[in-house]
Order: C-alpha cells, then sequence, then structure tokens
C-alpha cells in the first residue's frame, strides 16, 4: 500500500503524485511566482530533494520537466524556460541549465495553503512539515489526467477540456441542490464530447468514450492530423500537423 500510496498513483483530490505535488510545493516556498523572474532547475530540484523528496534527482528533475512540457500536459503546472525537450523525443538540456517558475494556472493548485485548508505532514526527517494534498480549486486530476503503475493495479486518465469539465460540475451540483436524479452518461456527452488531447488529432468513434464514463474503463482511437503540400517537379509532401497523444 505504502507504494500506490507514496508514489505510483495521483491522490484524486488534486490529481498530483507525491512527487508533482513536493515539487510545486517547494517552488511556492522558494517564490517561484508566474510575475518573478525565473529560477534554475538545479536549485528548485536541489529544494525538492533536500527538504520533501529524497529519492534522486533524475526522478525529481524528469518529474519537472513533464510538468513543463506543452506536448505532455493539457494545462502545464510550470512555465519553464529553456530546453525541456520536444515532441519528436529530443531530450532536455541539463537541469544547471534550465530554468522554471509556476504556470498561472498551477496558483490555483496552491491558492489557500497558508488558510488551514489542508493537512500538514512531517517531511522525511521531521525537521519540516509538508502539505498532504493541495487545495486545488480546479478538478486537477480530469482536466491534466495521470497514468501510474502500483502494486496490482494500474490507472490512465486522459485529459480534458477545462471549460467543459467545469460546466459539467455546476450543471451536477445545480441538479444536486434542486433534488434531482443523478445526471445520465448521455447528458455527460452533452457537456464533454471527450478526451482534450495536448498535441491534438482526430478521435475516431465515441463509444469508447461511453464505456470509460460508465464504467471506468474504455479506449479511444486518435488519428493524426495531416494536409498534402505540392512541392517542385510535381512532387508532394505529407504533412502532419497534429499526432496522437505521448506518440512521437
Amino acid at each position: 500500500m505504502s507504494v500506490i500510496i507514496g508514489r505510483a498513483l495521483p491522490d484524486i483530490r488534486d490529481g498530483l503524485k507525491p512527487v508533482h505535488r513536493r515539487i510545486l510545493y517547494a517552488m511556492n516556498e522558494l517564490g517561484c511566482f508566474p510575475d518573478r523572474p525565473y529560477k534554475k532547475c538545479a536549485r528548485i530540484v536541489g529544494e525538492t530533494l533536500g527538504k520533501y523528496h529524497p529519492h534522486g534527482d533524475t526522478s525529481v528533475y524528469d518529474a519537472l520537466v513533464r510538468m513543463a512540457q506543452t506536448f505532455s500536459l493539457r494545462y502545464p503546472l510550470v512555465d519553464g524556460h529553456g530546453n525541456f525537450g520536444s515532441i519528436d523525443g529530443d531530450m532536455p538540456a541539463a537541469m544547471r541549465y534550465t530554468e522554471a517558475r509556476l504556470s498561472n494556472i498551477s496558483l490555483e493548485l496552491l491558492e489557500g495553503l497558508d488558510e488551514n485548508t489542508v493537512d500538514f505532514s512531517p517531511n522525511f526527517d521531521n525537521t519540516l512539515k509538508e502539505p498532504v494534498i493541495l487545495p486545488a480549486r480546479i478538478p486537477n486530476l480530469l482536466i491534466n489526467g495521470s497514468s501510474g503503475i502500483a502494486v496490482g493495479m494500474a490507472t490512465s486518465i486522459p485529459p480534458h477540456n477545462l471549460r467543459e469539465v467545469i460546466d459539467t460540475l455546476i450543471y451536477i451540483i445545480d441538479k444536486e441542490i434542486m433534488g434531482e436524479q443523478e445526471v445520465t452518461t448521455s447528458e455527460l456527452l452533452n457537456f464533454i464530447k471527450g478526451p482534450d488531447f495536448p498535441t491534438g488529432g482526430y478521435i475516431i468513434g465515441n463509444s469508447g468514450i461511453k464505456d470509460y464514463f460508465e464504467t471506468g474503463r474504455g479506449s479511444v482511437t486518435i488519428r493524426s492530423k495531416w494536409h498534402v503540400e505540392e512541392i517542385k517537379h510535381k512532387k508532394v509532401d505529407f504533412v502532419i500537423t497534429e499526432i496522437p497523444f505521448e506518440v512521437n
């Protein structure tokens, strides 16, 4: 159970695994806010390692990089400056060269930390306190998705559009207030059309979407978006502009 809770699967309340939560909290404590200068990633990684997450600098930096990649997260939680890799599979630069700060949307996860809204627990050496979860004023698990493999269980949640998710939640709350029956799958599909992947592409069919809405299990098929361009000597190029998620 410690592997499940401690590393592998996200918490449904803020949609984060411990390493991501600790990075964001460390950046918050360092003052890496969107309206302030970037800080070297090595400084952020060191802060996270030394105070909250002593599990190796590579794992922490990899998690930090992913939160800054616009092709990995639908709504990046970190604003990166420098080479953070590419959709083609290029590796990011070393942490001593790259810089980062919190993105605007990550402030919605951290807002309220100093207002006694969440519980805090001792860090690994019992010298500091860290939040058990973040206040999370946005449904991060739904809008950014997550994946993880633990002992005997796994999860793979696709990202969704923030506006669609918020509209859905408002509708559900209104129905609850009015004392009406539970929201049906067809009603959900009126608001949330399906996953909203950061790399775009076409979703083929919606039966898989309906399945995972109803049962928590389902799959979607994504097709690249492409067009033909004429080039010299009566030749043509097939230009791919959007590709399936996590494909390079």
